[in-house]
């Protein structure tokens, strides 16, 4: 657990998934990054879903879902859903979390494996909310796109996975970066998907940054590391320029998504660029 000020923050697993790696690490060969991210028969390489768990004075809030139950077969075999050792309902369970009592879902952005878990399908196969007294934040840069993605990007949105949010009147869309409660810091980044927002908690002396998809994992820290899946690289890349030599400065610890093996980590710099200076593995 962490404690930043008034936060106290809880890294929850919620599972694995397998995405190719090539489309993981987009230009950058797997020569170099098969030595961190090994890929199975079939260029998959393996990927957390840790979410986070912050409590802050009455508030209880959950930083993105995971990917959720209601996946077909077919999508489970594709993707490598694993929830033999973790899941978002265990994961709550062992906090000792009543999904009711969450106020508050914080949702970096609405591909699949970071907003799947915020619904599921009741007995009569019908579509709940699984925090259904949160209110649910989300860029509006963001929903409006999901609604609207490309072919590029459209197998990354399911409307099951976030349209009861609004149905069921829980929906609240932020216009733009700043601050959700004080201390809590949302920075939004277009480049993975437009209007994804990253999490910073700060107490002056202390500050934690939830990467979501800007570093889904610590191999990506490097400049050139960007994902394929990326809307538009350049601006990732700009971004990262922009990000990487404050967290530097300010040492900033890092929480990687998607890491399966670190958690948590601060970046270094040299003369080759950007680096994991220390981290923290499970």
């Amino acid at each position: 657990m962490l404690q930043i000020g008034d936060y106290r923050i809880t890294f929850m697993e919620s599972g694995h998934v397998s995405l190719d790696g090539g489309a993981m690490f987009g230009v950058v060969p797997k020569t170099l990054w098969s030595r961190t991210n090994p890929a199975d028969e079939l260029n998959r390489i393996l990927l957390a879903m840790r979410l986070l768990l912050i409590r802050y004075k009455d508030r209880l809030m959950v930083v993105d879902t995971g990917v959720g139950t209601k996946m077909s077969d077919k999508l489970k075999k594709i993707y490598n859903v694993d929830h033999s050792r973790y899941s978002l309902e265990s994961g709550l369970r062992t906090a000792g979390i009543r999904a009711g009592d969450v106020t508050d879902v914080i949702v970096t952005h609405l591909h699949f494996d970071h907003i799947g878990g915020a619904t599921y399908r009741d007995a009569r196969g019908e579509l709940q909310l699984t925090f259904p007294n949160a209110t649910h934040h989300v860029q509006k840069k963001q929903w409006q796109w999901a609604l609207n993605p490309t072919e590029k990007d459209g197998a990354s949105f399911m409307p099951e996975n976030f349209l009861p949010i609004e149905e069921h009147g829980r929906l609240n869309l932020i216009d733009g970066e700043g601050a959700l409660f004080p201390g809590l810091e949302l920075v939004v980044l277009n480049g993975h998907t437009p209007g994804m927002q990253a999490l910073k908690i700060s107490d002056g002396r202390e500050t934690m940054f939830y990467c979501a998809d800007l570093f889904p994992t610590a191999a990506h820290i490097p400049l050139p590391y960007i994902m394929g899946y990326d809307v538009y690289p350049l601006e990732t890349l700009a971004e990262k320029k922009r990000l990487l030599p404050r967290a530097v400065e300010e040492n900033w610890l890092l929480l990687f998504e998607h890491d399966p093996r670190h958690i948590a980590g601060r970046a270094g710099q040299n003369a080759k660029g950007f680096f994991l200076a220390e981290q923290t593995e499970l």
